[in-house]
């Protein structure tokens, strides 16, 4: 479960001053519950969007091999610049959008695309500075904006989860943003961004900030769909981010990555804390990546299990959005945590989030899913 911190205890101050917080916590983090889904040992768990097929044993062997030989260097500091790993995200990037002709030079990485989005944060936004995005989005941005002392402002999406080009536009005029987060696919709804759309915010926001469009479900966007990195060459204010936790099965992994303007990359390097990319790290990843066919085999049915299970879920009479990802938002409920509760109680873990009445399902093997299919079918039977 998520863990819920203790609120700071009052200390007591001197006759007729208030009480202080302890311990001296900033002000605005006081009583805050850390991010977290809940971890919960259950038989099938479809709630933060994993990759349910692990690494094959070749794999695995070849990461440990790799793992082993960085051991034995661990008393120096590693590459702090990662050369190696840069390299070869650069070429899987082009390998998987052939139109984006991307160097090593346009690429940076951290641990996790969290750590990446929070640097940009700090580079890029600050006090006296403004990010924004469009909701219902990925519930950490505003906290990467909270911790940076960055102000934050959001629009709202429309009904069908789609942003209003005008609005944004007039949204971006009134705030000035420093930084633009949008995520395509989103995260909760799956919704992806056309590329008309990036481009006018892109130019829009012009050389007075960064447009960052999160594609952390990059690879799982539908035939046809394009990536933002094509329009990197257009754009020098365009940052892709991706990750290798979902398509690329390393959730465990924590490697995240963008793709941008080597001047971008620059920046960042100024916030970036001494070697923040451990030598277990960065071997892990360069393995990884060299099994990059084989990690990614599974997206091809992940998707046909995403589209079947819209498919099905529309049937059974649910509202459900589009998804580029690999998951699913759907409902719409009175009581949605009656729901999310009815799954748990039945072996089934969910993510209960997005707006109100809706919940989110990961896409997991055939047989995760059929559980899944058989334990809603239960839960709507029982509230009916």
């Amino acid at each position: 479960m998520t863990s819920t911190p203790r609120r700071p205890r009052s200390a007591p101050g001197a006759a007729g001053t208030p009480e202080k917080l302890w311990p001296p916590i900033r002000e605005e983090l006081a009583g805050i519950e850390p991010y977290g889904a809940p971890q919960l040992d259950v038989p099938v768990q479809l709630n933060v969007n994993e990759n349910p097929y692990q690494p094959s044993a070749e794999t695995v062997a070849d990461i440990a091999t790799s793992v082993g030989a960085a051991a034995r260097t661990l008393n120096r500091y590693p590459d702090r610049e990662f050369v190696d790993l840069r390299d070869g995200l650069a070429a899987y990037l082009r390998a998987d959008v052939p139109k984006a002709q991307i160097s090593a030079e346009q690429v940076w990485a951290a641990n996790g695309s969290n750590e990446v989005m929070l640097q940009l944060l700090q580079a890029f936004g600050g006090p006296g500075r403004t990010a924004i995005s469009f909701a219902p989005t990925y519930s950490m941005y505003p906290e990467y904006a909270r911790d940076t002392n960055t102000e934050w402002v959001v629009g709202h999406r429309e009904s069908d989860f789609a942003i209003d080009l005008e609005k944004a536009r007039a949204l971006v005029e009134e705030t000035r943003p420093h930084v633009v987060l949008l995520p395509s696919p989103n995260n909760p709804t799956g919704t992806a961004l056309p590329p008309e759309e990036v481009t006018a915010l892109c130019e829009a926001v012009g050389d007075g900030g960064i447009v960052v469009v999160d594609e952390a479900y990059g690879e799982f966007r539908r035939t046809g769909v394009p990536s933002a990195l094509e329009l990197l060459e257009r754009h020098r204010n365009l940052v892709v981010t991706r990750t290798m936790s979902k398509a690329f099965a390393g959730a465990g992994l924590r490697l995240g990555y963008l793709a941008a303007h080597p001047a971008i990359c620059d920046a960042i390097r100024v916030v970036r804390l001494p070697y923040h990319l451990s030598a277990v790290t960065q071997a892990a990843a360069s393995a990884a990546l060299r099994h990059a066919p084989e990690l990614l085999g599974y997206v091809a049915s992940l998707r046909e299990e995403r589209d079947s299970l819209v498919e099905w879920l529309r049937a059974e009479g649910l509202e459900v959005a589009d998804s580029d990802a690999n998951f699913v938002l759907f409902g719409r409920y009175a009581d949605r945590h009656a729901v999310w509760q009815g799954l748990l109680d039945r072996g089934v873990l969910i993510r209960e989030t997005g707006p109100e009445g809706w919940l989110r399902v990961s896409v997991g093997t055939p047989g995760e899913m059929d559980a899944f299919k058989q334990a809603l079918t239960d839960v709507n039977g029982a509230r009916a």
